[in-house]
């Protein structure tokens, strides 16, 4: 997955922190050419993670709606496609027809007040 072209350089500035809530999620989504990268950020209890933003089950975007990654009790990732339940901390489904398998990461990292790519 890292031999995308569309995915953001090492540096490159995602967004602020602050416009991630806690719990919550925000959706990235970046072309060339003929090539998109669609990844995503959650954070929860001082946590921020990025994964790819494609089940490993359909290969669908996990999103229905703009930024929502997680459950309403905001401790997991859920695929709006078919439910299935990922952890926030290694990405690993643990319900739902892909249990088992997991989110490929997307590196990023918190640099003061922004969130960057890793």
């Amino acid at each position: 997955m890292s031999d995308n072209p569309a995915r953001p350089a090492p540096g490159a500035r995602l967004c602020a922190l602050a416009d991630i809530p806690d719990p919550g999620g925000k959706g990235f989504y970046f072309r060339s050419g003929e090539k998109l990268f669609m990844g995503f950020v959650v954070r929860r209890l001082g946590l921020v993670k990025g994964d790819v933003d494609r089940c490993p089950h359909t290969g669908l975007p996990l999103a229905p709606l703009p930024d929502r990654y997680l459950v309403r009790e905001g401790d997991l990732i859920i695929c709006g496609s078919h439910g299935a339940l990922f952890r926030i901390g290694d990405g690993h489904c643990i319900a739902g027809p892909c249990a088992g398998r997991a989110l490929w990461p997307w590196p990023i990292r918190v640099e003061g007040d922004d969130v960057v790519a890793a």
